[in-house]
């Protein structure tokens, strides 16, 4: 069933979740395990500088800098206390296709807000650079 799902909805799935950690480096002995990060909702994104960035699904918030005592769970809420995935009181699986879809369209503006901002960022760089080569040329 989960292998008929394209990639985004797979990532509603706990299980699925847990997969993106396979180079997650904390492991045995910590709180903040793949299990308990994909509980949370976090997906792992390393980056070249930055190993442990994980990412939430639904709101798209990044965390890095874990420690092994981290509790995923109290991390995602300190940080992104609005994330509506945290405030789900019953398992994806048990959605009705209305609650989903509603859960999906939330996810989506999210995402959007994500990008829409990091588009934000890079103009105001962009903007920045010209502003800088313009008051260069005027001396």
């Amino acid at each position: 069933m989960a292998s008929q799902l394209p990639e985004w909805a797979k990532l509603f799935l706990a299980e699925h979740r847990v997969e993106t950690f396979a180079q997650w480096p904390f492991k045995d002995g910590c709180l903040c395990t793949p299990e308990q990060m994909a509980q949370a909702g976090f997906i792992h994104c390393p980056g070249d500088n930055a190993p442990d960035v994980a990412l939430c699904f639904f709101c798209f918030k990044e965390l890095e800098g874990w420690e092994p005592d981290d509790d995923p769970m109290e991390e995602h809420r300190k940080h992104s206390p609005s994330c509506v995935f945290l405030a789900l009181r019953k398992d994806v699986a048990d959605l009705t296709m209305h609650e989903f879809i509603k859960l999906q369209k939330e996810r989506r503006k999210n995402q959007i807000k994500k990008l829409t901002m990091l588009k934000v960022k890079e103009f105001e760089k962009y903007t920045s650079r010209v502003r800088s080569e313009i008051n260069r040329l005027r001396k």
